[in-house]
């Protein structure tokens, strides 16, 4: 059987392929909606949705969420009997499992283990995250698009939330079950699984490339200069481009939140920032202290 097969037909791996097929469906079925809205308020016509008021939908959400709710509890129970996916056995701490794997819905952290210290993708990172999805409702000042799928009046919105949940979540979690193979190497859905395999990669810090011990003094400087200048510039430079042409829009959104998205926006982008200078440059540490690696 080819691997990749086995893979994805593997019981515990049923639920991911399906949940693939599903964001995949409303995500294109989302955006239809949302492009159908632009057209209909570029020509002027009223929205399905679009209330400036208040509707109470206490009453009808939470029946549909109950018959919801109920319909998944019975498919989960007959799933559960139709197909054996039982858990594993007791962790024995003389045996290492290989690949060793995180439940899958935290491989996309396990991934990010891959570029990160441990400190940032176990930690910091997933803190961050929360704290973005939490501040989004007090940040967003837009009124429009609530109630109704639009793309045109929130552009910023829907593009960033896409790229960080697809890119760099669910792809991540995407790779880490089907890519990832013992001693956690890349493996294409034709190669088999080599237990023995080998692969030299040798990798350098940033200040390497200039030819400077990256845990000295000058190697200190320069990857403090090259993070600092990252953050300090992705905070400076937004913000007079916006303050100059968006005037308006600076002045309602308030500096606050500006620094709040700001600093939630170039922390995300430093991520596939660190993969591509991994992957294309084997740059493993851009900053190297005595107390963390960045």
């Amino acid at each position: 059987m080819n691997p990749f097969i086995e893979i994805i037909t593997q019981p515990d791996n049923i639920a991911i392929v399906i949940m693939i097929i599903m964001v995949t469906f409303f995500t294109l079925w989302a955006f239809q909606q949302a492009f159908e809205n632009d057209r209909l308020i570029a020509a002027g016509k009223p929205v399905d949705g679009e209330n400036e008021g208040l509707v109470d939908t206490f009453k009808p959400l939470v029946r549909i969420e109950l018959i919801i709710a109920l319909a998944v509890m019975v498919f989960l129970t007959f799933w559960s009997i139709v197909v054996d996916a039982p858990l594993e056995e007791i962790a024995n701490p003389t045996l290492t499992p290989n690949p060793a794997k995180a439940p899958w819905y935290f491989l996309g952290l396990q991934e990010l283990l891959v570029y990160f210290d441990p400190w940032l993708a176990g930690v910091v990172l997933p803190t961050l995250i929360i704290v973005g999805l939490i501040a989004i409702p007090y940040i967003d000042i837009n009124p429009k698009g609530n109630g109704y799928y639009c793309f045109n009046d929130r552009k910023f919105a829907v593009i960033t939330f896409s790229f960080g949940f697809f890119i760099l979540w669910l792809l991540l979690i995407v790779i880490g079950v089907f890519f990832r193979g013992p001693g956690w190497l890349w493996y294409w859905p034709w190669q088999e699984w080599d237990h023995a395999r080998v692969v030299f990669e040798p990798t350098r810090d940033l200040s390497n490339v200039f030819g400077i011990d990256s845990r000295s003094l000058p190697g200190f400087i320069i990857g403090a200069i090259v993070v600092n200048g990252y953050l300090i510039g992705g905070m400076i430079l937004p913000y007079r481009y916006l303050k100059d042409k968006m005037p308006e829009f600076m002045k309602q959104f308030g500096l606050i939140r500006y620094l709040v998205t700001a600093s939630l926006f170039i922390t995300m982008m430093a991520i596939p920032v660190k993969m591509v200078l991994w992957l294309v440059f084997h740059i493993k540490y851009i900053w190297i202290t005595p107390w963390f690696n960045v």
